[in-house]
């Protein structure tokens, strides 16, 4: 089911994403009352839930994200709990700087459906300052 996810929104991202493509390859995947908690720190962060939540946040991150591309993923899944850690290749709309990061997801389904995700970044700070409109000075 989560590599069906992930091929969806593979196809998804490819159709023109958010704002282009129909969230309609995704929703089947994902429960009706899907949460989805990203951390405060990001600019897309907070809590989204819901197909309409989980279509917000995709136009969120398109809004951030020129590219988000996936490099290679590892999937570990026990009962109703699944993890995945996914390796990230994106660049910045705002600013044009790539970054190479990887997220730890947690993801919970039930009945065939993703009810909950909560992704890990190892490093909100650098995402952030990534995405920040002025770059860094030496």
């Amino acid at each position: 089911m989560l590599t069906g996810m992930y091929a969806a929104e593979a196809e998804y991202l490819a159709a023109g994403g958010p704002g282009e493509a129909s969230f309609d390859l995704l929703a089947p995947f994902f429960a009706p009352n899907v949460e989805l908690h990203q951390a405060d720190a990001l600019p897309y962060g907070g809590t989204w839930r819901g197909h309409n939540g989980m279509t917000q946040f995709f136009l969120a991150m398109g809004q951030v994200w020129e590219t988000f591309d996936i490099v290679e993923q590892e999937f570990l899944a026990t009962g109703e709990t699944a993890v995945v850690l996914t390796q990230v290749r994106a660049r910045v709309r705002a600013t044009g700087r790539e970054l190479s990061f990887p997220i730890l997801q947690k993801i919970t389904v039930k009945d065939g459906q993703i009810t909950e995700v909560h992704p890990f970044y190892w490093d909100t700070q650098a995402i952030a300052d990534a995405c920040a409109a002025s770059a860094p000075t030496d």
